[in-house]
């Protein structure tokens, strides 16, 4: 995490992330406060942390809106969706949800949230039937992984043959299940001579992500690449390859600041980015709209938030956007007016989410 990013309190132990966050009156005529907030999987890690910035700006530029984020220091999901509901007692206005163990979130929480007449906009990873959450915003994530397997593909040169070994931090959970398949089916389709080995889990938390690559590595040393489809993964591969002067290929997601460095000096090929500010801010644009200006009626359905290649050709301008929420928000800003401006234009079923 870039250190101008940190706003995380260590006496609150990571447990409770303040945005705008205050006592005002609830309500949802125009000139009313509102009580809003987002809950995230895992406050420590960047993927995380860069939603809350988004939703922190989104609510900012709405004005009047007290905003709160939570969540735990590591992933996990029960810690979760007891701060969910905790957040329910004060965020009455709305509350956007990401979380990477939807089974545990179908109830009671988020439905009875619903039930209580709470919006609520699932963020990241799709909501399941039961819910009662209508509308998600989030990348297509199969396409992420397509997206990176491509890129190994453009350097792995004609018909490759070998191993390529995929890790996942935490399996059974759709949106990186997704970006896992992505891959797995590209190289199927396009490099027959490719064994894809995995996915394997190699757990969130930095320590655990570390020690499983490093098992991954030593089983496999002549393997083609190493990719993951998480955050820590992108690091740690990168750190592993380096440490061992390794020649196979390396990627993952996201753009934490120690992947972005790897980036630029080339031990990772790419970062694939999710653009999690993005998504962070269109959920809380979209839920402060439909609360202010639509009798707090949602959307319906799957609102698709693009990603991008992060690679040597544009790392210097992402390296650039990350050194704040503002510099991110005037990045982003063309993309926000655009697909702001035509929400229904983005928007498809939500059974169609991966």
């Amino acid at each position: 995490m870039h250190p101008r990013f940190r706003t995380v309190s260590a006496a609150l132990g990571a447990l409770l992330l303040l945005g705008a966050a205050g006592c005002g009156n609830s309500g949802s005529g125009k000139g009313d406060k509102l009580d809003m907030g987002i809950a995230v999987a895992n406050i420590s890690l960047d993927f995380a942390h860069e939603m809350v910035l988004g939703a922190q700006s989104a609510a900012s530029h709405a004005g009047k809106v007290d905003f709160q984020a939570v969540g735990p220091p590591n992933t996990d999901g029960p810690t979760e969706a007891q701060l969910f509901q905790n957040l329910t007692t004060r965020a009455k206005d709305g509350i956007v949800l990401e979380n990477l163990d939807p089974p545990i979130f179908t109830r009671p929480a988020a439905a009875r949230a619903v039930d209580q007449g709470i919006p609520v906009v699932a963020l990241d990873t799709s909501p399941t039937d039961g819910s009662k959450v209508n509308f998600y915003v989030g990348n297509d994530n199969y396409a992420l992984g397509e997206l990176m397997a491509k890129e190994a593909l453009k350097r792995l040169g004609a018909n490759p043959k070998g191993e390529i070994v995929i890790g996942v931090p935490n399996p059974g959970t759709p949106v990186l299940d997704n970006r896992a398949k992505g891959i797995s089916d590209t190289f199927a389709k396009e490099a027959p001579g490719v064994k894809v080995l995995g996915p394997f889990q190699t757990y969130s938390d930095p320590g655990q992500n570390y020690s499983s690559w490093s098992a991954q590595v030593n089983a496999h040393p002549d393997a083609l690449a190493f990719l993951g489809v998480g955050d820590a993964d992108s690091y740690n591969l990168a750190k592993i390859k380096k440490s061992e002067h390794g020649k196979w290929l390396t990627a993952g997601f996201d753009v934490d600041p120690k992947t972005l460095e790897a980036v630029k000096d080339g031990s990772n090929f790419v970062t694939i980015d999710p653009q999690h500010f993005l998504k962070g801010y269109l959920s809380t644009a979209m839920l402060i709209e439909a609360v202010r200006d639509k009798g707090g009626k949602l959307p319906q359905g799957w609102f698709l938030s693009p990603g991008a290649v992060v690679d040597s050709s544009d790392i210097d301008a992402i390296i650039a956007r990350q050194k704040s929420a503002t510099a991110a928000y005037d990045w982003y800003k063309p993309t926000i007016d655009k697909l702001l401006g035509d929400e229904q234009a983005n928007l498809r079923p939500l059974k169609d989410a991966r």
